[in-house]
């Protein structure tokens, strides 16, 4: 299973971005994709293409990432919930895709940024909600110690 990170530009300079502790704790498990309006990715539109791909997106059309099946790979979109919106709706590409939304019982621990959804999760939070969906057990709760502490550190 893959896990490809759709990042906004702005996103990759910000000192509270999660989605590298992502990269680096999967490695090769993980692509990062510069998101660009005008430019999609040649290698994301090819694997979309080609591979059973869900876009992590909660809207009225996604179903739970627990109810479905298992897809190769998911792709997250890495922003503020203001640049992924954007993102989402300047990109036909994704809007095709299946969508899966990440239902858990636990609140978001990210406190990082103002302006956050009562039930947003951030980056690294989707990828270990993936990870459990896909039966990693033992790296959805690294990479969650790992949240922590960058958490921790940042404050």
């Amino acid at each position: 299973m893959n896990i490809y990170l759709l990042t906004h530009q702005r996103e990759r300079n910000r000192k509270t971005n999660t989605g590298t502790l992502v990269a680096e704790y999967l490695g090769q498990d993980c692509t990062v994709f510069i998101w660009d309006r005008v430019a999609p990715d040649a290698m994301l539109l090819k694997k979309i293409k080609n591979e059973s791909v869900a876009l992590v997106y909660p809207d009225a059309f996604s179903v739970s990432a627990h109810t479905t099946q298992s897809f190769d790979s998911y792709i997250i979109l890495d922003g503020t919930w203001q640049e992924t919106q954007k993102m989402y709706n300047h990109s036909p590409y994704l809007k095709d895709l299946p969508k899966v939304k990440l239902e858990r019982e636990k609140a978001s621990i990210y406190t990082l940024r103002r302006n956050q959804k009562t039930f947003g999760l951030c980056t690294a939070e989707c990828a270990i909600e993936i990870l459990k969906h896909a039966e990693n057990a033992q790296q959805s709760e690294y990479l969650e110690q790992r949240l922590n502490s960058f958490i921790a550190g940042a404050r």
